[in-house]
């Protein structure tokens, strides 16, 4: 009885986001109320004290996952912040744009940016710059809807075939069901999807855009801190994979650097209403609000065991097409702690099957904007942005998705094993 009305509060909240528009309530404000009146709940329904140790123990698990996703978004939207608002992500447009340029060429540019920008930093921080690049060439709101379709699933798919560049995708590395090497062979069906969904996000998209070439004039700290950002993003690589640090960690010392550099140039002497420690008032509150929120009620329906009922579709389906379920389902829950509930049940899979999870549970969480990290920060930056308005293009995704989940299945199954 307890789980059933837990389950159903997590439902409330996932539709007071869905209808956001008619209920005029900010889906924030919705997903903190239902994930904090749900983990009460348990507290309250406890039966023992022994229960509610166990309660306790797993929000104070829950809460450490959301906080080192906290910091990092702090970090990562505050260098983002300063160097937006000191133009050097219109200066860059700038120096990569021509003057006049096709609505498709410009999607085609968009597509690739954003994919290969995924694969050298994590998926917030090339959303928001691609995002950042979007919203300064200054397109009506429903071509802005393509592009910003357009940069979530190239965001997420250019990071599934590396162990930095997607969460899932180390967990399951690190469990040993596929090497480095296999996962590379994720990175052709994965571009291939991103240039099935720019085709069919181009149909109807006709004339040209004129790229305002406004240009701000950048002081040497402003470059500065250009570099640091930069070097920040190759030391979270780097120093993720020798020594496991975590990518909140670096970003938080990028970001303290910054501030010590800023300080040692004098920034903030001569215009003392703009120093560099407040471009974090700056960072969309709403959005680590919301994240909150969400992954509160994913916290809960982890403690509760929930998430492994989704195991069944392994009894009823083979693991191609509970694999292909599995993905769509990472739109609506969570995938780290779906990927977790998969890899403790420890299912028997070919090595070409954990292939196919990889793609599904990186990439399937595109299919809705509050599916993945870059769909939330996305929906953040572009005003008017919606579920309901993303969700018109779900076909389209799901398109592209089952496209690239084709092409996963044919390079394991076809290609892989005789090369």
């Amino acid at each position: 009885m307890l789980d059933t009305l837990l389950i159903i509060i997590a439902a409330l909240a996932l539709a007071g986001v869905m209808f956001e528009e008619v209920l005029h309530i900010n889906k924030a404000k919705i997903t903190l109320f239902f994930g904090t009146l749900a983990w009460m709940i348990l507290f309250i329904a406890s039966g023992s004290p022994a229960e509610t140790d166990a309660i306790n123990e797993g929000l104070l698990h829950n809460i450490t996952e959301i906080s080192t996703l906290w910091l990092f978004l702090v970090a990562a939207m505050t260098f983002v912040a300063y160097l937006n608002r000191k133009g050097l992500i219109a200066n860059m447009l700038n120096l990569i744009m021509p003057s006049e340029i096709s609505l498709k060429k410009l999607m085609l540019i968009t597509a690739l940016f954003s994919f290969c920008f995924s694969s050298l930093a994590d998926n917030i921080t090339a959303t928001l710059v691609s995002i950042a690049m979007v919203l300064s060439l200054g397109l009506p709101f429903n071509q802005t809807m393509r592009f910003a379709v357009l940069v979530v699933f190239a965001v997420n798919s250019g990071g599934v075939s590396l162990i930095t560049g997607d969460v899932t995708t180390l967990m399951i590395f690190m469990q040993k069901k596929v090497t480095i090497t296999q996962l590379f062979w994720l990175l052709i069906p994965s571009f291939l999807a991103v240039m099935v969904l720019t085709g069919l996000l181009s149909i109807g998209m006709t004339g040209k855009v004129k790229i305002r070439k406004t240009t701000y004039t950048s002081n040497t700290i402003d470059y500065v801190i250009a570099g640091i950002f930069l070097s920040t993003i190759i030391a979270t690589l780097i120093l993720n994979v020798l020594f496991a640090i975590p990518p909140m960690l670096t970003f938080l010392a990028g970001m303290a650097i910054m501030f010590l550099v800023a300080n040692h140039m004098g920034e903030g002497k001569d215009d003392d209403q703009d120093p560099i420690m407040d471009y974090i008032r700056y960072i969309e509150f709403d959005t680590l609000l919301f994240f909150l929120g969400v992954l509160l009620l994913v916290g809960m329906l982890e403690h509760i065991e929930a998430l492994h009922s989704l195991l069944y579709l392994y009894q009823v389906f083979p693991p191609m097409t509970a694999n292909y379920l599995m993905g769509a389902m990472s739109a609506l829950i969570d995938n780290v702690p779906l990927t977790a509930a998969l890899l403790k049940a420890n299912i028997d899979m070919s090595v070409s099957e954990w292939m196919l999870l990889t793609y599904a549970v990186g990439v399937g969480g595109s299919l809705l904007i509050i599916g993945s990290a870059a769909g939330i920060v996305t929906m953040s930056k572009v005003k008017g942005l919606s579920f309901a308005r993303y969700g018109k293009y779900f076909l389209l995704l799901l398109m592209a998705y089952s496209v690239g989940y084709a092409l996963v299945y044919s390079v394991a199954t076809y290609i892989m094993p005789i090369v």
